[in-house]
């Protein structure tokens, strides 16, 4: 094509700036880049082929997946614990090369850790767009960082084609891996050596997936001014750790926050954090002070650092505390009541009325007196003093008295279990957002349960993660980064779409109840417009084969006491959360 400008007084310059702005389109569109293998999305620095096909196997479906997308250097050689680096994304795509996306990248290593199964080249994350979805489309962004302790889990799990596809007006979908366990959470501020090691790095990773999304998302038709971050569990601790993150003193990569379920602590302490570092180090043939350490630890093999990470007890490498400057200066509690967090725009902030069955430690029978509570939730809380305990059972009234809740000891064991952090913190956040003048605060009580895990164990109720089995097409996780997923019957169905309608729309506006079904309640405010004192929550609970028996609920003032309590700071000290 041959265009000849004419010189400034034969050609007005809106005229030439219109010409000029349509000759960049058309070569724009010349070079766009194609694959036989899906849709293309470009960063620039890379491109992307995608997969539309429906996890049902429908071909050239309403939405496109993208996945094992690098958002970081991998953590190999001098990065293994080093904060992740970013790609050189001023790079341009060359020779029109475009990367195969169209499944999932590995999992990180796990623990029990099987060298094969999960690689330490993990940092990706994976992008569902509604297919039609192109630049400039701005839509909101939901994005899921998912749980397991901070030693196992996988994104594969949590697949978040549902949720865009459900959505009326169009959402883009999210989720970021992020390395676990030794390999994440290696190390404390007080350890030898420990200039030469990031601390925290699997939150690291965790916050460079949310700055990649705010850097490239626009190019999937998303809109990086408006994205939500979702996590359950050991993922709902990381939504609370970024709300807190750096005191608050950064800019927060995400607009809203959804916190399900916080799992998380006793966070070690730095002579504990000291004892297993030098036990990992030891097992791996490193010195185990001085300098040097963790550049031998950086040349050990895979199976060696796969030795040490299943010598050392369970959940034992988990978030620090870094102290002042550091990603998490303090403890989550400490920051949330200091007033040293970011605000939001909105909030929702919830749990499994069942959370506290899965972690009371045993089963109904063997909670008999208060000593056999003692003995068995607080094995969890080593910290906890006597004096405290006995504290908290005064709390909880003895069975078939002044609590219709409380009929047997086993009662008050898992709701204690429950309130020391997974029903409490929740209400803390809400209460610490409202004193914000966050206004769209918002909570919930999942009460359906779980339907492979309830038939296993019937008197654990709507359990730890059941709220999951519902908003990602029924998974269950197992070792080795395994997951499977249940087909839904009629009614359960109605449960999995009520909720991720509320899930999307709180992405979309803020308010879950902007694109409910119709056959959904309004989702009201956490505080009541009607009195300050009065607190409400949805209360999700199964119906029929058409519709479900939601409803709003208020939190009782007993309860809001109980979480005044275990939320306090003296007691927030020996729990450590």
């Amino acid at each position: 094509m041959y265009i000849k400008i004419l010189s400034r007084p034969f050609l007005p310059a809106p005229l030439l700036l219109a010409l000029t702005t349509h000759i960049l389109q058309l070569s724009q569109a010349a070079a766009q880049l194609t694959s036989p293998l899906g849709p293309v999305v470009d960063l620039g620095y890379a491109a992307f082929a995608g997969n539309s096909t429906s996890p049902s196997g429908i071909l050239n479906s309403n939405v496109t997946f993208f996945g094992g997308i690098p958002y970081a250097e991998p953590p190999l050689g001098d990065l293994r614990w080093r904060a992740p680096k970013n790609l050189d994304e001023n790079a341009t795509t060359q020779d029109g090369k475009i990367t195969d996306a169209r499944n999932w990248g590995p999992p990180c290593i796990q623990r029990p850790a099987v060298v094969g199964i999960g690689s330490e080249d993990c940092l990706t994350l994976n992008v569902w767009k509604p297919t039609n979805a192109s630049e400039g489309d701005k839509l909101p962004v939901a994005v899921y960082i998912h749980g397991g302790g901070f030693y196992y889990g996988t994104p594969q799990g949590f697949p978040l084609y549902d949720w865009v596809a459900q959505h009326p007006t169009g959402i883009i979908g999210a989720s970021i891996t992020y390395r676990l366990g030794m390999l994440g959470f290696l190390g404390g501020p007080t350890v030898d050596d420990v200039d030469d090691i990031d601390l925290n790095v699997g939150l690291l990773d965790q916050r460079a997936g949310l700055e990649w999304i705010q850097r490239n998302i626009a190019n999937f038709g998303g809109d990086p001014d408006d994205v939500t971050i979702y996590g359950e569990s050991a993922g709902g601790a990381s939504m609370v750790m970024h709300i807190t993150a750096y005191g608050g003193t950064k800019p927060a990569p995400f607009k809203r926050v959804v916190t399900e379920s916080i799992g998380f602590g006793p966070t070690l302490t730095d002579a504990q954090i000291e004892e297993y570092t030098t036990a990992a180090v030891g097992f791996v043939g490193c010195p185990t002070s001085g300098t040097g350490i963790f550049a031998c630890m950086r040349n050990a093999s895979l199976g060696a650092i796969v030795g040490a990470i299943n010598f050392i007890p369970n959940g034992e490498f988990a978030p620090v505390v870094e102290g002042p400057g550091g990603f998490m200066p303090d403890l989550p509690s400490s920051l949330i009541r200091s007033g040293n967090f970011s605000t939001v725009d909105a909030v929702i902030a919830g749990h499994c009325t069942g959370d506290g069955k899965t972690f009371a430690g045993g089963s109904p029978d063997q909670f008999v007196t208060d000593e056999d509570i003692k003995r068995i939730v607080f094995t969890r809380w080593p910290g906890v003093s006597n004096e405290t305990q006995d504290q908290a059972l005064a709390m909880y009234p003895a069975p078939n008295t002044t609590d219709p809740q409380i009929t047997s000891e086993w009662d008050r064991a898992w709701m204690m279990a429950g309130e020391i952090i997974f029903t409490c913190m929740d209400w803390f956040l809400a209460e610490a957002m409202l004193n914000r003048s966050v206004e769209d605060v918002f909570s919930y009580a999942w009460n359906v349960p779980d339907t492979v895990l309830f038939n296993a164990k019937p008197y654990l109720g709507a359990m730890h993660t059941s709220d999951l089995y519902f908003l990602f097409d029924g998974t269950n996780t197992f070792a080795n980064a395994g997951n499977s997923f249940t087909p839904f019957n009629a009614s359960e169905l109605a449960v999995s779409k009520e909720a991720i309608a509320y899930w999307t729309s709180f992405a979309q506006s803020g308010d879950p109840s902007t694109t409910k079904l119709s056959t959904s309640p309004e989702w009201d405010l956490f505080a009541s417009t009607n009195s300050n004192d009065t607190r409400q929550r949805m209360f999700i609970t199964r119906g029929n084969d058409t519709a479900t028996a939601s409803h709003m609920q208020f939190v009782s003032s007993a309860e809001r006491e109980r979480c005044q309590f275990w939320m306090s700071e003296g007691v927030t000290n020996q729990t450590r959360i």
